[in-house]
């Protein structure tokens, strides 16, 4: 018998020995924030995204596993989370600051290709025809603008001299319909479900027709610098994906309806710095970015 148990350890451990090494390796877990409602749809692409970048890596760096938190998880909790590296989390992603890409890895890779710096405004019904004279920046500085509380891209307005009302975002719309500030600008990938949202509530609200906004403001992965091999990992992948037409696919997949929808392309464009852009920013890699043609 004791020969025999020699024989099946001496087995095992060849085994052990000609399996290879990314194999033998535990799989890589990655944990990303549960929306805060089951049903919301809105990072369904960027959550596409980080499984096809693990995917196109498996050769080199063997399983993963990428599931939602275990529990819901509010935007600011999870920068925490991420900051404090519980464990109950390890990748997020979010618009880029000073403060985020000191705190944390990031990977320079504009998710949805920048579109979020696209801007077209929720207005009242009535003031179309106010809307249709602007032309300038000049002409921007006559109306005001609400923006959720703190929101990353305030300076892009207050520094080029336009007024912004802050307010908790479940009451900005509340506050568009009854007047306390003139227009709520929205990303393109954002407001045409935002509008069917609260259409019906308040149903003086209505798309802007005519005007685009820009300012440069890259959506990113973070991941805490504890987590250096994951980010190489993922960098990794999405750098694949450019290659192969993936990313690009993705891009086209859930944002060239709403793009062709609105029209963006005829808008009549006014460009904005954002002086919270942080100095790594890529803005010299057309590639990287959407621009309308």
């Amino acid at each position: 018998m004791k020969a025999i148990a020699r024989w099946t350890h001496l087995l095992l451990l060849i085994g052990v020995l000609i399996t290879p090494v990314h194999s033998r390796a535990m799989a890589t877990r990655v944990i990303y924030p549960a929306n805060d409602v089951h049903t919301d749809k809105r990072f369904d692409d960027v959550i596409e995204i980080l499984h096809t970048a693990l995917e196109k890596t498996k050769a080199k760096y063997g399983k993963y596993e990428c599931i939602p938190s275990g529990t819901i998880v509010p935007k600011k909790r999870s920068i925490q989370e991420l900051e404090q590296n519980t464990g109950e989390i390890n990748v997020i992603w979010n618009p880029t600051s000073e403060e985020m890409e000191k705190k944390f890895l990031v990977i320079r890779i504009p998710l949805r290709k920048g579109l979020l710096g696209y801007r077209i405004s929720l207005i009242r019904k009535e003031d179309q025809s106010k809307f249709d004279q602007i032309k300038t920046e000049d002409d921007l500085k006559k109306f005001t603008i609400g923006q959720g509380i703190d929101w990353v891209d305030i300076p892009a307005y207050t520094s080029r001299g336009i007024t912004v009302i802050q307010a908790p975002y479940v009451q900005l719309s509340a506050m568009l319909a009854n007047n306390r500030f003139d227009m709520f600008p929205r990303g393109v990938g954002e407001i045409l479900s935002e509008y069917e949202q609260y259409h019906e509530l308040y149903p003086d609200i209505v798309i802007e027709k005519n005007l685009l906004i820009y300012y440069p403001f890259p959506y990113y992965f973070f991941f805490n610098p504890a987590d250096r091999q994951l980010k190489e990992r993922i960098e990794a992948g999405l750098n694949i994906m450019r290659k192969d037409g993936s990313f690009d696919a993705i891009f086209n997949k859930y944002y060239q309806t709403a793009i062709k929808q609105l029209n963006v392309k005829k808008r009549r464009l006014i460009k904005l710095s954002n002086p919270a852009l942080p100095q790594g920013t890529p803005l010299s890699d057309q590639g990287l970015w959407y621009i309308p043609k």
